[in-house]
C-alpha cells in the first residue's frame, strides 16, 4: 500500500488525473456488494470507476489491497461547529478519524448566527471536513423573544419568519430545533410550524431534538407524533435526531415508535432517524434533571430559583423526579466539568462530597460553569431495534466529553456489524454515506459515481475501530488509512497531513 506514479496503458487516448485508487474492496455507497474497480480522481471530481485496464496516466495511486474503500461518512447531527470556529481546532480530528468527510452543523436548535458570518470564517481560516449548515431554532427564538418563556405575538411570528427566510437564502439546509432544550421547549407546535412552512418553500429539511425522548414532559410517543404532525402541516422532511427511548420508563417502546414512522411514511411523508452506538446519552446538568420552567431567562434565573426558599422546594422535588427518570443519579456521569472534585464522579458521588442529597447537589454544581452529563439508562434492544430499519442512519452528536465524539462510526463497525452481526458492512456504510446525503438534499455526495465529488475513505477492516470510552473519551479511532476530501488528502497512512481540505456546502 502507498503512493507511487502509474501509467495504465491500451488502445485509446490517454486521462491524465491526479490520482487512482486501485486494488480495494469497493463498496459504492448505495450497492449491496462490493466491486474491485478502479476509481479515478483530478481536481474535486471522481472522473472514472471501471476496470483499471483503461488508458489512465495518474500522477499517484493509491494500493488499496486488504482494505475497504467508501464514500466519506456524512455525520447528520454534531456540535462540531463549536470546534471548527477556533484555527487550532478547526482540522476537525475527533470527526475526520472515524472516516468522516461531511460534518451537518447548527443541531438542537443550536447554530452559530448568522450564517453568512461563520461561511465567511470557514472560508478564510480553512476547514478540516466539509460543513453542511443548519440553522437553530433557538437563534431565532432569542433574537426576537430572547429567553423567555413569553408567547409570541403574530407580529414577532412573522419577524421571526422573516430571519429564517434570510438564514435559508445565506446557505441552510433546513432549520433545526430543541423543543427538550429552553428556549425551544417553550415554544407550542404551532408556533414552530409557522416557522417551518418558511424552511419549506426554501426546499430545506426539519430537523428535530424531541420535545421528549422519555417521559420528562409530554412523552417519547406524543412527542413523535409532534414531529410527524409538524412534519404533515408544514410540508416538509422530517428527521429525528438520536432517536432513543431514554430511561426504564419509555424501554421497549422502540416498537411503537417505528409503526409511528412507518405508518406516516406509508402516507407519504419523508420521516427519517439518525443514531449513535452508544447505551449513555450526554448533555448539560441542567437540561437533564431541572424544571424547564425554572430555566426561563436562563441559567442565572435558574439558580436565583434554587436559592429562593419560597420556591426551591417544587424545584428540588422536580429535580428528584427528573433524576429518578434518568435511573437515577447513580447512573448520571459527569464527563465535563471545571471543578475536578466533580469531574468524574456521578451525580450520587459529587452529593456525597457536597453532603447534600443529590437534587440540591445539582445547584452548587451548575454554579461551578458549564457541566456535561453521561446519562446510561437506554437499552439494548431499543438501540438495535432502531439501528436496523432502513430509514434510521449513522450519527454521532459528538460533543465534549462522550467517546461518540471520537467514536461513533468505527463503533457501530466494530461492535454492530463485525462483532454482533447486526447489520452487514454495505448497509452500515449506505446508512452512512449517500442515505444521509438523499435525506439532508446534499448534492452529488456520499456516493463513488463518475461526476460526484471526490470524498472517499479507505479503512482497514481489521483494525477500523474505536478507542475512546467513558473514562477516556478524548482516543482517537484506528484503523482508517485514507481520507481524500473534495479530491484532496487529508489522511494518509493513518496520519493527518495537516491540510484542511472541507469545504461549507451549497445546496
Amino acid at each position: 500500500m502507498g503512493l507511487l506514479s502509474t501509467v495504465i496503458s491500451c488502445s485509446g487516448p490517454q486521462q491524465h488525473i491526479d490520482l487512482l485508487i486501485v486494488n480495494g474492496k469497493v463498496y459504492n455507497g448505495t450497492d449491496a456488494e462490493p466491486s474491485e474497480v478502479a476509481i479515478g480522481l483530478k481536481d474535486d471530481k471522481i472522473v472514472f470507476v471501471g476496470d483499471k485496464s483503461e488508458n489512465i496516466t495518474a500522477q499517484k495511486t493509491i494500493d488499496a489491497s486488504g482494505l475497504i474503500v467508501s464514500p466519506g461518512f456524512i455525520d447528520p447531527h454534531t456540535h462540531a461547529d463549536r470546534d471548527l470556529n477556533k484555527p487550532e481546532i478547526a482540522h476537525n480530528l475527533p470527526f475526520l478519524m472515524q472516516g468522516i468527510t461531511t460534518t451537518i452543523v447548527g443541531n438542537d436548535g443550536n447554530s452559530f448566527y448568522p450564517l453568512s458570518k461563520y461561511k465567511q470564517l470557514y472560508a478564510e481560516q480553512g476547514i478540516g471536513t466539509n460543513v453542511v449548515p443548519l440553522l437553530g431554532h433557538h437563534e431565532i427564538i432569542k433574537a426576537v423573544l430572547g429567553r423567555s418563556d413569553k408567547r409570541p405575538s403574530p407580529s414577532e411570528i412573522e419577524k421571526m419568519q422573516q430571519l429564517v427566510q434570510k438564514e435559508m437564502e445565506a446557505g441552510a439546509f433546513g432549520m433545526s430545533t430543541g423543543l427538550y432544550y429552553a428556549p425551544g421547549s417553550y415554544s407550542q407546535t404551532n408556533e414552530v410550524v409557522a416557522l417551518a412552512k418558511v424552511v419549506a418553500q426554501n426546499g430545506g429539511v426539519y430537523d428535530t431534538h424531541l420535545r421528549d425522548e422519555g417521559s420528562s414532559n409530554v412523552g417519547l410517543v406524543n412527542a413523535v407524533k409532534e414531529a410527524i404532525e409538524i412534519g404533515q402541516q408544514a410540508k416538509l422532511p422530517i428527521h429525528i435526531s438520536h432517536i432513543k427511548c431514554l430511561g426504564v420508563d419509555v424501554w421497549h417502546k422502540s416498537d411503537s415508535i417505528i409503526k409511528l414512522v412507518e405508518s406516516a411514511r406509508a402516507k407519504g411523508l419523508e420521516v427519517t432517524a439518525n443514531q449513535y452506538p452508544y447505551d449513555a446519552s450526554a448533555t448539560s446538568l441542567n437540561a437533564a434533571v431541572s424544571p424547564r420552567w425554572a430555566e426561563s431567562g436562563g441559567k442565572d434565573s435558574l439558580l436565583i430559583r434554587a436559592k429562593d426558599p419560597k420556591i426551591k422546594k417544587k424545584v428540588f422535588t422536580e429535580t428528584k423526579k427528573n433524576i429518578t427518570k434518568r435511573g437515577g443519579p447513580d447512573k448520571l456521569l459527569i464527563v465535563k466539568c471545571d471543578d475536578n472534585r466533580f469531574l468524574g464522579k456521578t451525580l450520587l458521588e459529587a452529593s456525597k462530597t457536597l453532603e447534600i442529597p443529590p437534587e440540591e447537589a445539582v445547584y452548587p454544581i451548575l454554579e461551578t460553569g458549564y457541566v456535561r452529563v453521561a446519562s446510561f439508562n437506554m437499552n439494548p434492544y431499543d438501540i438495535e431495534n432502531f439501528m436496523k430499519q432502513d430509514w434510521v442512519v449513522t450519527g454521532s452528536d459528538g460533543n465534549t466529553g462522550h467517546p461518540r465524539k471520537y467514536g461513533s462510526f468505527p463503533r457501530k463497525y466494530h461492535k454492530y456489524v463485525k462483532q454482533d452481526g447486526v447489520m452487514d458492512l454495505a448497509t452500515f456504510i449506505n446508512g452512512s454515506t449517500s442515505k444521509t446525503a438523499k435525506i439532508f438534499r446534499i448534492p452529488n455526495r456520499g456516493e463513488i459515481k463518475e461526476g460526484y465529488f471526490a470524498d472517499i475513505i479507505i479503512f482497514n477492516p481489521n483494525t477500523f475501530k474505536d478507542k475512546a470510552d467513558y473514562s477516556d473519551a478524548f482516543q482517537f479511532s484506528e484503523g482508517l488509512e485514507y481520507s481524500i476530501i473534495n479530491g484532496k488528502v487529508s489522511v494518509e497512512k493513518g496520519e493527518f497531513t495537516k491540510n484542511l481540505n472541507g469545504r461549507v456546502l451549497e445546496k
